[in-house]
């Protein structure tokens, strides 16, 4: 009876440690490796799976998705390190030393940790302010969005594979991939 004992509980500690090592891997390498800002079903929540932007080249920090988070920043009205605020001609989807200091101070005044990285919590906070302005959360389906800043509104759309894309500052829409960048100005 007591190897018995000992069996079952090896095996349900066994089964534990796998299923927390399942629910610990990050779902934001996932979306990153996919290679762009992606979401499914309800809009709400998108964005709290991405993967991280900051100033690091191992973290996308010269991309189109910095390109997006960039645009929240202008429209969220964050605050340089200068204190000026963050400005269209801002965006140019390289994570520079203004990226890093608006991005704290949204991150501070949004409650979360400022440490100026982009992580799922920081972006999962900004989908927040997406509006639905038009189309179906059905997979497959385009989704018309709207992402309303303290500042600035801005269009959003989850196409029909789910990417987010997003107009830049010359009314060209640019899908936010993580692994190049063509919003460039």
């Amino acid at each position: 009876m007591r190897l018995r004992t000992r069996r079952t509980l090896t095996a349900l500690t066994g089964a534990a440690l796998a299923g927390t090592l399942a629910l610990s891997a990050a779902p934001a390498s996932a979306k990153a490796s996919d290679g762009f800002v992606r979401g499914y079903g309800n809009w709400t929540d998108d964005w709290a799976d991405e993967g991280t932007l900051s100033s690091t080249p191992a973290t996308h920090g010269l991309s189109n998705a910095t390109c997006l988070w960039q645009k929240i920043l202008w429209a969220e009205g964050a605050h340089n390190s200068d204190g000026k605020r963050f400005l269209a001609s801002d965006i140019t989807g390289k994570w520079g030393h203004q990226t890093t200091a608006a991005t704290r101070q949204i991150q501070y005044r949004w409650d979360l940790t400022a440490d100026g990285i982009v992580g799922p919590g920081t972006f999962g906070r900004a989908d927040v302010q997406l509006v639905h302005a038009g189309g179906s959360t059905a997979k497959g389906k385009k989704l018309n969005l709207t992402y309303r800043g303290l500042f600035h509104d801005f269009s959003v759309v989850r196409n029909e594979q789910g990417k987010y894309t997003f107009k830049d500052r010359l009314g060209n829409w640019r899908q936010a991939g993580y692994n190049y960048r063509t919003c460039k100005f």
